[in-house]
């Protein structure tokens, strides 16, 4: 179902990547149908007014799936937020794309899936096996981590006077989540074929916990050193700020999954993707002070 002008679907369109895709696929013009899917189609009505148009797809509804990805093209398949229910919610979306014809479906995996120490790795290694099996064209973008996720903690470490973890030396090669979109987008609308393909996404540069925590300092002219605590600890602590369970055991986690190298890449995979140097993280820092409203001193 390849044409000229793809018709180019994007599932978990009112989350905050799926959004952004959106947002640079309606900005880039790929002369296609831009499809922003989501559970609530009213929670895309922005992007409806911007150019896009709203389908209804529940990774937990198949019959949502089958109608949405019906006359569809290429699909961004981005991963359910639900850890732990995301192999059958996957299997629902490969399934039907399958049955869909579409000519290309992109997963948002993550960084050496098939490797990665995270636990995180698991269902994403299983999603990329369904896909093989699957019959259906498609190209794996195994994002590394996001550096928002670290930029989350920044209020905390001012309010405590410390940034708290357990990724003990291990650097992170974090990018920025627009850079991620914009991978996606690159590869969305590319017109070389892109099935079979692999890509290793991760940032221009590496920083450990306690060289962000550096960052902070210099920026805000306080200490604030990194605290390096067993990842059981580290969980107990995030449970004690109010954290879910679930999101400070997977938080826990990648931390130690980080101690041992697996949030690290130096290939520059993305940033050649993009075209561009990816976000770094004492830009993020500025950034994320400057929109606290804290001081930022430092150049």
């Amino acid at each position: 179902m390849t044409t000229s002008k793809p018709t180019i679907l994007v599932t978990g369109a009112s989350g905050a990547l799926g959004r952004l895709v959106v947002e640079r696929l309606l900005a880039a013009g790929p002369g296609g149908a831009v499809i922003a899917a989501a559970r609530r189609p009213e929670a895309v009505g922005d992007l409806v007014d911007r150019g896009a148009e709203a389908r209804v797809a529940d990774y937990d509804r198949p019959e949502t799936l089958a109608a949405a990805f019906d006359g569809v093209d290429r699909v961004l398949l981005i991963s359910s937020s639900e850890v732990g229910q995301r192999v059958p919610q996957h299997r629902n979306a490969i399934e039907a794309a399958r049955a869909a014809g579409v000519s290309l479906v992109a997963y948002t995996s993550l960084l050496r899936a098939d490797t990665s120490p995270l636990g995180l790795g698991s269902e994403h290694s299983e999603t990329e096996a369904l896909l093989r099996a699957s019959g259906v064209p498609f190209v794996l973008l195994r994002n590394g981590w996001y550096t928002e996720n670290h930029m989350a903690a920044v209020p905390a470490a001012l309010q405590h006077g410390a940034l708290f973890g357990a990724a003990g030396e291990g650097r992170i090669a974090s990018a920025a989540r627009v850079d991620y979109a914009d991978a996606a987008v690159a590869v969305l609308t590319s017109a070389s074929d892109q099935a079979g393909r692999t890509y290793e996404l991760a940032g221009d540069t590496a920083y450990t916990l306690a060289e962000l925590a550096a960052e902070i300092s210099a920026r805000t002219g306080r200490e604030i050193p990194y605290r390096d605590l067993t990842p059981q600890a580290y969980e107990q602590a995030l449970l004690g700020a109010g954290l879910p369970a679930h999101v400070a055991s997977l938080l826990a986690d990648s931390d130690a999954g980080a101690a041992v190298g697996g949030l690290y890449d130096d290939s520059g995979e993305l940033g050649r993707l993009i075209g561009r140097p990816t976000a770094s993280m004492p830009d993020m820092v500025a950034t994320t002070l400057m929109q606290a409203g804290k001081p930022a001193g430092a150049a």
